[in-house]
């Protein structure tokens, strides 16, 4: 039987009066539509009010269940609602704040991640892309690339660099682009998938308004590892592709309800992927008890990421070799379904995504372990020394 979240935690029942308040909402709003769920509150409980209800871990789950139980889905909005809005309640005005939140939470306005370049992707703040402030604007040139969604979003976080002169981690600046910007053009990179999920894109002395900075000018590089923190626990969730898709528990069931496998090797393999995703799920679960304690996530964020992303790898390659021969053709494997073979496509790249799985075990070794920090080979210093320096 799978294992459940009330498995690991004893969770308040029925009589529980935050979980009848929640119920009787949804009773009343039996088809909510996601701007009420966002001014209810339920779309990101935790975040502080008016956008979210200050819930604990205990409420957000009970949040999550009753949500199950009445079959309402969450916005899909997953970078502005798990990674930017995040960022702009850590260091944005009020204004931006009012401006943003709530069409973040109802998913009225998408949001893209204009992070990654062509250059700087695992070394991310080796990032060449200019922001050089002109009166009431910054004027941005520059290229970023892999960005999720960036056809179909309304606005993007951006880090560009706005000091040339200093460390590389202290010239940054964050901020937020409306994508509809004159000098912005977005291409299309399509995927092996044979779907357009990322793009390339280019600015050319495109004029960003001075008041869409977040937080400090050149404290950039501190915003984007909260962005990036956020980003790593969304992207490490059950489901195989980046917390989406099937998990190894729908893998054995798919198995099991096409009559099993008797190849001992491939039975192996398949417990094996099972064990490793309750593993996973008990990682979770761990910090989830960290955070009732009242800890703040750090490095197990990158620990969980490393390893579900080489997981999720290892379901699909299972997947292809439990289709046999049909696991040649795109729309097939285990039950039937193109869901398998869309997957095996896609899954080299989750251990690129959302920061390289050896960009995952250097903070591991470095914040866990204890090693020393990587060198900055340019500037021959260890990011330590130059923020001090700095």
């Amino acid at each position: 039987m799978a294992a459940s979240t009330s498995s690991f935690l004893q969770l308040p029942g029925d009589d529980d009066p935050r979980r009848r308040e929640i119920r009787e909402w949804l009773e009343a709003n039996p088809s909510p539509s996601p701007r009420a769920l966002a001014e209810r509150g339920l779309v990101a409980p935790h975040w502080p009010k008016p956008w979210g209800l200050e819930a604990d871990p205990i409420l957000q789950l009970i949040i999550d269940e009753e949500l199950k139980a009445a079959g309402v889905s969450r916005p899909g909005n997953i970078i502005g609602i798990g990674w930017a809005g995040p960022t702009i309640l850590y260091a944005g005005t009020q204004e931006q704040k009012e401006r943003y939140l709530f069409p973040v939470l109802s998913g009225e306005e998408i949001w893209c991640q204009l992070f990654s370049e062509p250059g700087a992707g695992s070394d991310l703040a080796n990032l060449s892309t200019r922001a050089i402030r002109d009166g009431d604007d910054y004027v941005v040139n520059g290229q970023k690339v892999w960005t999720s969604i960036a056809h179909a979003a309304k606005f993007g976080i951006l880090i560009a660099r706005t000091d040339p002169e200093a460390p590389k981690h202290l010239g940054i600046s964050y901020f937020v682009c409306p994508m509809d910007t004159p000098g912005i053009e977005v291409r299309p990179i399509i995927e092996m998938t044979g779907m357009h999920t990322f793009n390339e894109v280019f600015f050319t002395d495109a004029r960003i308004p001075a008041e869409n900075l977040v937080g400090e000018e050149g404290r950039g590089w501190e915003l984007g590892k909260v962005t990036l923190a956020n980003e790593r626990v969304s992207l490490s969730r059950e489901g195989a592709l980046w917390g989406q898709g099937p998990s190894a528990r729908d893998l054995v069931e798919a198995v099991k309800s096409s009559g099993g496998v008797d190849d001992p090797a491939l039975r192996q393999r398949l417990a094996q992927v099972y064990i490793d995703g309750e593993l996973l799920g008990i990682i979770r679960m761990r910090m989830l008890a960290a955070k009732l304690r009242g800890d703040q996530p750090g490095a197990e964020a990158s620990v969980r990421k490393a390893l579900a992303d080489d997981h999720g790898q290892h379901i699909m390659n299972l997947a292809r070799d439990l289709a046999g021969t049909s696991g040649l053709l795109l729309h097939s494997g285990p039950g039937g379904g193109g869901l398998w073979g869309h997957g095996f496509l896609f899954a080299p790249a989750l251990t690129i995504g959302g920061g390289t799985s050896e960009v995952q075990r250097n903070i591991i070794s470095e914040r866990v372990l204890g090693l020393p920090h990587d060198i900055d080979v340019e500037k021959g210093k260890t990011w330590a020394e130059a923020r001090t320096a700095g």
